[in-house]
């Protein structure tokens, strides 16, 4: 019997699926009934007969048609369905569900299977593509604030005795408690409190000032989502702030001598330190919108691209985020049902917020994947080499390890494909105007896998 006296008619599905409609001859469902049937004789023992002598009619009414049915469907269709897709070219990407619609002895079989298939991905003329350039201007405002910030590194802190004002720091015990009740492990004992826009939260920030030492501070507050304690994840609480002591924070203004001291000697004045401190601005404000605009770049093309996600490629992610998160519980001894618990959500709720980012990130990676085919992009052993190499100099991890990654395959392997979706990105921004820089050193735009 050869595959080509199986019956096989393919039909594309949506969902970048295939069906097979199969049909098996009867010879060769008979051939695999009897193959079946000589080994189960084998194990079963029937007295009165010797393993594999007893009569075929008492094995089979031993076993029960439903159990040989299930071992012939077993031995008969996946090698069908293997070949079959082997036979077409058809690479599946995740296990064939397979219907059974008849398998009995003396009849053909026919079976249906389905398998999902990468999707083809078709992508936009990306000289069509318009992508708006940002420009960020640095004015005098940005300069002087840098310039604050930097003098505060040379401010000294003197106890004073007055009600708290705004830029002080704090002296403070403080409490968190949810539902009434202390949380075990949040509070904190003469702890420094800086009264500060981003040194922190709004809701002290707000109801410090004013107040003296000996003063209870609470304030309510709605915790995060994804605060890392599950007790106060999303949660409505309190935070008291018992004030202890009030400090002033003295900071310098910027004279010759102090800009010397804050940039080593480098500028010996406050007008050449400020302008420094405007070109680094400047330069770091030109990679931002580089970044912005790779990203921009990222984002048009796969909106604009046609592709069908496979959902086998959306759950395989979705599994993957999940694992990584129950690492990351793990490591401080919680379990994920547990954390769920906390967080007041079912397992279908978390699934379904995963859901837009798992399918997001495949779509990205899709792309970008049909986008260093088009281009022809396969980075040989050497820029492999060269790439590792430029990496050690940013990453001392990568550093230490040199010698090993150059001669491990799959970690060249990792690198490679990192190097790919890099000169990925340097092209497709190449296309849609201007020259990747930032994105090629960092990898910051590059897609969900690309590390």
């Amino acid at each position: 019997m050869t595959a080509a006296d199986v019956s096989v008619v393919t039909e594309t599905l949506p969902g970048s699926q295939v069906g097979l409609t199969i049909e098996v001859p009867t010879d060769q469902v008979d051939r695999t009934y009897d193959r079946v049937l000589s080994r189960l004789s084998q194990r079963v023992r029937i007295e009165g007969f010797r393993p594999g002598k007893a009569p075929r009619p008492l094995v089979e009414a031993r076993l029960g048609p439903g159990a040989i049915r299930d071992e012939v469907a077993d031995a008969l269709v996946s090698p069908v369905v293997t070949q079959a897709l082997r036979d077409r070219s058809i690479e599946a990407i995740d296990r064939p569900r397979v219907e059974i619609q008849e398998l009995e002895r003396g009849r053909p079989a026919r079976f249906t299977a389905r398998v999902s298939i990468m999707p083809e991905v078709k992508l936009p003329e990306l000289a069509s593509l318009q992508v708006d350039r940002q420009r960020t201007t640095v004015d005098d405002a940005m300069v002087e604030e840098r310039l604050a910030s930097l003098r505060e590194r040379m401010a000294q802190i003197q106890p004073v005795e007055r009600p708290v004002a705004v830029g002080d720091i704090v002296v403070a015990d403080v409490r968190v408690l949810v539902d009434g009740e202390e949380v075990p492990g949040e509070g904190r004992t003469a702890t420094e409190v800086e009264v500060a826009e981003g040194r922190v939260i709004p809701e002290l920030l707000a109801a410090l000032p004013g107040h003296g030492v000996g003063d209870v501070v609470p304030v309510d507050v709605t915790f995060p989502d994804d605060h890392a304690n599950p007790a106060m994840a999303g949660k409505a609480g309190t935070i008291e702030a018992t004030v202890q002591g009030v400090k002033e924070k003295l900071v310098p203004e910027l004279t010759d001598e102090v800009a010397s001291e804050l940039s080593g000697g480098e500028h010996d004045s406050a007008e050449k330190l400020r302008a420094a401190v405007r070109e680094d601005l400047e330069q770091q404000a030109g990679r931002l919108d580089q970044l912005s605009f790779e990203q921009a770049a990222v984002n048009a093309v796969v909106k604009a691209a046609e592709l069908d996600v496979p959902e086998a490629l959306v759950e395989r992610e979705m599994a993957r985020q999940t694992d990584q998160l129950q690492r990351r519980l793990g490591q401080r001894g919680l379990r994920l049902d547990r954390y769920l618990e906390y967080l007041n959500k079912s397992e279908d709720e978390y699934r379904a917020e995963l859901r837009p980012d798992a399918e997001g990130r495949i779509r990205v990676d899709l792309v970008l994947e049909e986008l260093g085919k088009q281009m022809t992009i396969e980075p040989s052993e050497d820029e492999v080499t060269e790439y590792l190499r430029e990496e050690a100099t940013r990453d001392a991890e990568v550093e230490q390890n040199l010698d090993d990654l150059l001669k491990n395959p799959v970690a060249r392997d990792y690198f490679r494909h990192r190097l790919t979706r890099l000169k990925v990105l340097e092209g497709l921004v190449a296309r849609v105007g201007g020259d990747a820089v930032a994105a090629v050193k960092t990898g910051e735009t590059l897609g969900s896998n690309a590390e």
